[in-house]
């Protein structure tokens, strides 16, 4: 008898309903009564509810499983489903091109988040939350400055890159504090090599007793 391999079956449209399901499925298709072709097609839906019952949390649950159903028969099921069937097509288009802005990020090393943020707090009234605001700012963009140019970075820079990015609308004031860069980029601690301890102590001096004899 010749060996079933899963690379010889037949690929299934939605794999985390199993192969029994898909079989289940091509099944019902081979059935010649209708109503009989109705009920075995409910049954199908029940199995699949209880295969995936964290989609009892959504609220269009019947829905998408008779949605999946028509799907893993590949559109070929003539039943009567209570809802109507899905076109082909929505699952097999391409999902839409996002839009991204390109080539008109002024500092690489910054990113576009810093402009955006940057251009929030230059519309914010002068005062505590516009100096906090901005204190965020100042330190993110020399974090982002190290690390992208593995050197240090005097504050002054940091300091004129964002006078120029606001159009003057920032300032470090006293009350913007830019913090050291072990502040922002601390290090980790290397664990101290010391002596063998407890049990490891004693296998430690049974070995170096052992190599004296």
């Amino acid at each position: 008898m010749p060996y079933d391999y899963n690379t010889q079956r037949k690929r299934m449209a939605l794999p985390e309903y199993g192969r029994n399901v898909q079989k289940m499925t091509d099944h019902v298709k081979t059935i010649q009564d209708r109503n009989e072709r109705n009920r075995a097609a409910r049954t199908v839906i029940q199995v699949m509810g209880n295969l995936n019952p964290h989609l009892r949390d959504e609220g269009d649950f019947r829905h998408k499983l008779w949605d999946h159903l028509a799907l893993i028969a590949d559109f070929e099921l003539d039943i009567d489903s209570p809802y109507p069937v899905p076109e082909a097509t929505k699952f097999v288009e391409k999902p839409n091109r996002v839009p991204y802005r390109q080539g008109d990020i002024r500092y690489l090393h910054y990113g576009r988040i810093i402009e955006l943020l940057i251009d929030a707090a230059s519309g914010m009234p002068d005062g505590e939350a516009k100096d906090y605001f901005t204190t965020l700012i100042v330190n993110q963009m020399k974090k982002s400055y190290i690390t992208w140019n593995r050197s240090q970075v005097a504050d002054e820079v940091i300091i004129a890159d964002l006078k120029r990015l606001s159009g003057g609308k920032l300032k470090v004031t006293d009350g913007v504090k830019i913090l050291e860069v072990k502040e922002l980029m601390p290090q980790t601690k290397k664990k101290p090599v010391g002596k063998p301890q407890g049990k490891q102590h004693k296998q430690f001096i049974r070995k170096k007793g052992h190599m004296r004899h």
